[in-house]
């Protein structure tokens, strides 16, 4: 059976899963377009250049940047680690599209993007759908849940091709601010949680003196590799992530690396699971914090801009763990909407609530423990941008969080 035939044995308008982020398999999803007048693409924080027109449904839990904005966009709300769920149950997809290493002895490797794959191709398995792997020989060959049985994927479509690399990230003077204060409260012996981005690049670089430290992360970066040469991780205790971005040096490390265990979402995401780990620290973004602490990193006047994500199941996850720590971390001062981040009240759909502490620029305000009039104070005063001071303590005291004079009830 070849793919054309494959796939117009699907049934009408089917769900197709594809391996998203940075390792979309565009060879076969150009095929899949060309074939099928109309289907539902099913992928995670989806890149640019997706089919976008009529006939194509766009489905997302996270919206990426190949996503935003259409019209065509159908997302459903789900913290990551329930995506699996929505597999078995609400969302069952008719195909996945994976992007695999080669086969070798009986077995492929899902790289640098296991995720929600494995449930994906589970359910598709059980409702008698199709699995489709392009295979790639530049794709690292990585362990745990990345490593799938041929016998699981019912057609191999060869196509050979450069990774996506990380742009290099600058790290400019706010964010090594943040990532610095945010490294000076990470002990010897915390478990990281590590991003993408200046803020968390600035945080890893941060800690290169620690020792003993561990990794359980969605995904991590070039930081990561940072830490390994500088002697500051645990060698006993493996790197836990689920995907993988950076550098070719990056995918070279990882390629073939027992060091590196891949694993799938219902496991990197689970509160329960990251609560198990010692001092878990969390460092997460939003786009605006309000005086109640609460944390909007979804979306931009009510449009969707990403999704929940693993930030809910982090934050939850680290402040469980014995000596945890959750931090939401961002600029004072949106530079492009040219606008305070530390808001009176969020009138967007809130992403997260109650972390340890939200750090900026300015400093770090201590959230937890503190009654709510100490955490707007807090806010203010260690938080926001000095500019905005005195217009959001006039908004505490509306809200009944302060009264004059300011900073004490």
């Amino acid at each position: 059976m070849n793919l054309e035939t494959a796939l117009r044995s699907l049934p009408p308008d089917p769900r197709i899963v594809v391996a998203g982020n940075h390792a979309l398999p565009w060879h076969t999803v150009g095929l899949v377009d060309q074939t099928l007048d109309q289907y539902r693409l099913w992928v995670l924080n989806a890149p640019p250049g997706l089919p976008d027109r009529d006939g194509v449904t766009l489905e997302t839990s996270f919206v990426g940047p190949g996503m935003r904005r259409s019209p065509r966009l159908s997302y459903v709300p789900s913290r990551l680690s329930m995506v699996p769920t929505l597999f078995e149950t609400r969302l069952p997809p008719d195909a996945v599209v994976l992007h695999t290493t080669p086969p070798r002895d009986g077995k492929v490797s899902l790289g640098v993007e296991v995720n929600v794959l494995p449930s994906a191709v589970e359910a598709a398995r059980r409702n008698g759908g199709l699995v489709i792997a392009q295979t790639n020989r530049d794709m690292p060959w990585t362990f745990g849940d990345a490593e799938l049985s041929v016998d699981q994927v019912d057609l191999l479509v060869e196509a050979d091709g450069p990774m996506p690399h990380a742009p290099v990230s600058v790290v400019d003077h706010d964010s090594a601010t943040i990532g610095q204060l945010v490294a000076e409260r990470v002990g010897d012996g915390s478990t990281i949680q590590a991003g993408i981005g200046a803020v968390p690049d600035a945080t890893m670089h941060g800690l290169t003196g620690r020792r003993g430290l561990r990794v359980w992360t969605e995904m991590f970066s070039d930081s990561v590799l940072a830490l390994e040469r500088a002697g500051a991780l645990d060698r006993a205790v493996p790197l836990t992530a689920s995907f993988l971005f950076g550098s070719p040096e990056l995918l070279e490390w990882v390629d073939g690396n027992h060091r590196v265990e891949m694993r799938r979402t219902e496991v990197t995401n689970s509160p329960a699971l990251i609560a198990r780990n010692p001092a878990m620290v969390s460092v997460n973004t939003a786009l605006q914090v309000d005086l109640f602490a609460q944390a909007n990193a979804s979306r931009i006047n009510a449009r969707i801009h990403s999704g929940f994500g693993g930030q809910t199941d982090f934050i939850v996850g680290a402040m469980h763990s014995q000596g945890g720590q959750a931090f939401i971390a961002l600029r004072s001062w949106h530079p492009k909407a040219d606008c305070s981040t530390i808001v009176p009240l969020v009138d967007e759909p809130v992403t997260s609530f109650q972390m340890t502490a939200v750090v900026t620029e300015v400093g770090v305000a201590e959230i937890y423990g503190n009654d709510q009039r100490e955490q707007a104070r807090q806010l203010i005063d260690n938080a926001a941008h000095p500019s905005v001071r005195e217009e959001l303590r006039e908004e505490a005291v509306a809200l009944g969080l302060l009264q004059p004079p300011w900073g004490h009830p």
